[in-house]
């Protein structure tokens, strides 16, 4: 897979160390990464500079991350941009790509993961991953991710995922599966 002339990607994300990790995976995959932590910042890049690459993540301290899309998509139509977040839900899938994402990976996506899908032909599929997330990490993904929406709120979330408190503390006590 050819990257091509233009090699520019913009990553925005709010957690800094993921943010170093990947902006340095991505450069040495042959990209000219720019990186941005919030949505102001993410958006005053794709105005001043829009890249030919993006991946930017859903849900950012200051804003939702599909205002980076929007702006993006407006300054570059050709634009190929990838949606991460740190929990999958359809409905978010189904905004990001109406928006103007090509894609949307659930986080934690991996390097490969990530140029395979930006390098994609529109009619072609990514390659599915080598080492997907067990259904059992998913859902404990998905639990801890609504545990700390509720603030860490344990009757809050039971309530919210529909389940018994006292089973829902048995799998917050337990380490995540593999």
């Amino acid at each position: 897979m050819e990257i091509g002339p233009d090699n520019t990607l913009l990553l925005v994300d709010d957690d800094e160390a993921f943010l170093r990790r990947l902006a340095k995976a991505m450069e040495k995959r042959g990209f000219a990464v720019e990186t941005a932590g919030s949505v102001a910042a993410g958006v005053a890049i794709s105005t001043a500079r829009p890249t030919a690459f993006a991946v930017i993540d859903l849900r950012l301290q200051d804003g939702n991350g599909l205002d980076v899309v929007e702006v993006l998509r407006a300054k570059r139509p050709d634009a190929r941009i990838i949606v991460l977040t740190g929990y999958g839900a359809i409905a978010t899938a189904v905004a990001a790509v109406k928006i103007g994402a090509t894609d949307y990976l659930s986080k934690p996506a991996d390097a490969d993961d990530i140029t395979n899908t930006l390098l994609a032909k529109d009619d072609a599929l990514p390659p599915p991953p080598e080492n997907p997330m067990s259904a059992d990490r998913v859902r404990w993904e998905h639990i801890q991710r609504v545990y700390e929406l509720c603030d860490r709120n344990v009757s809050e979330t039971a309530r919210r995922l529909n389940m018994h408190r006292r089973t829902l503390q048995r799998i917050l006590a337990k380490r995540s599966p593999k």
